[in-house]
C-alpha cells in the first residue's frame, strides 16, 4: 500500500502538538520518530507486509530484493534490520542498527538506497570533513569521544571489511561504558551506502526533537529550535513528496519502450555482369 495522506495526517498531528528543540550531537539524539524512514521507503513504492496492527513493520521493495524489520520488541538490541538478497546488480549484504540511533540517520542510508545511484565517494570523506578524530588504526572518534567508527575484517574468514559504529557512555579509556546504539553493515554494503549513513550521523546540524522527548544520553545538548512545529512537518512532507516523484520518475523511464533505431535504406545487391 503506498503512503496514504492518512499517514502523512497523523505524522503531522502528532509533531504539531510538540514545541520542536534543537539536539545535538545527533549520535545523542535519541530515536526520534521511526517515520522519517518508513514513510521514505513507502514513498518510493516499498510495500508493507506485517499486520497493521502488530508493533512490529516489514517492508520490501518493488523489486522484492530488499527488505526491511523493525521490532521495538525486539529482545536483542537490534531494532532495525535491513537485507539485500543476491542479484545481477552484486551480491546480498545484511546491516542493522540499535534502538537509540536516531531515524534521521537510518534514513540518510535508506533514501540513498532509494535513490538513483551516485557517483562513488569515499566513505570517510564525510567523517573527515566533519572534524571526527582519527587514530592510528585508522577508527574515527567523534569530538565528545562517544561514538566511534571502525572498518575491520569481521574474522580471519573474511577479507573485505565491515563497518562496526557504535556510541558508549564514557567512563575511561581503559574500561568503557555501556552502548548506547550500535550499526553494523556487512562487507558487501555499497560504499554509496556507508557513505550516506556516514554522513547523515556526522552532519553538525541538529536534530529536532519534542521538549519530552529523551535524548540517548544525558550529555546531548536540547535548545529550542527556531523551527516551528509546521516547518517540521513541511520539511517532513517535503522529502516524502520529492521521493514520491523521484520513484513516479524511475517507472516511467523503465516502462518506456526504447526508440526503434534509426532507419537505413537497403543496400541492393549489385548486378554480375
Amino acid at each position: 500500500m503506498p503512503l496514504s495522506e492518512r499517514q502523512l495526517a497523523s505524522f503531522a498531528d502528532k509533531h504539531a502538538g510538540q514545541i520542536p528543540f534543537d539536539t545535538s550531537p545527533r549520535h545523542l539524539a535519541g530515536p526520534g520518530d521511526a517515520r522519517h524512514v518508513t514513510h521514505g521507503l513507502a514513498a518510493a513504492g516499498w510495500t508493507t507486509l506485517s499486520d497493521p496492527l502488530d508493533a512490529e513493520i516489514v517492508m520490501r521493495s518493488p523489486d522484492h530484493r530488499y527488505r526491511l524489520q523493525f521490532d521495538p520488541q525486539s529482545t536483542t538490541s537490534a531494532w532495525w534490520r535491513l537485507r539485500a538478497e543476491n542479484s545481477d546488480n552484486g551480491p546480498g549484504w545484511y546491516a542493522e542498527f540499535g534502538m537509540r540511533l536516531p531515524a534521521e540517520v537510518l534514513a540518510g542510508l535508506t533514501n540513498a538506497l532509494v535513490a538513483p545511484a551516485s557517483p562513488h565517494q569515499d566513505p570517510w570523506e564525510p567523517v573527515t570533513r566533519a572534524g571526527w578524530r582519527r587514530d592510528e588504526a585508522g577508527a574515527a572518534h567523534s569530538p565528545d569521544s562517544l561514538c566511534h567508527i571502525e572498518r575491520r575484517p569481521m574474522s580471519e574468514f573474511h577479507h573485505l571489511p565491515s563497518w562496526h559504529i557504535e556510541a558508549r557512555d564514557a567512563r575511561d579509556a581503559q574500561y568503557p561504558g555501556p552502548r548506547i546504539w550500535h550499526a553494523y553493515l556487512d562487507e558487501h554494503v555499497p560504499d554509496r551506502l556507508a557513505g550516506a549513513f556516514l554522513t547523515a550521523l556526522t552532519d553538525r546540524s541538529p536534530l529536532q526533537r519534542g521538549m519530552l522527548d529523551r535524548t540517548a544520553h544525558h550529555s546531548a545538548v536540547k535548545e529550542p529550535s527556531p523551527l516551528s512545529p509546521q516547518q517540521v512537518v513541511e520539511a517532513h512532507t517535503a522529502r516524502v513528496t520529492a521521493i514520491r516523484a523521484q520513484a513516479r520518475s524511475a517507472r516511467r523511464r523503465q516502462t518506456t519502450p526504447a526508440p526503434p533505431p534509426p532507419h537505413t535504406a537497403a543496400v541492393q545487391p549489385t548486378a554480375h555482369r
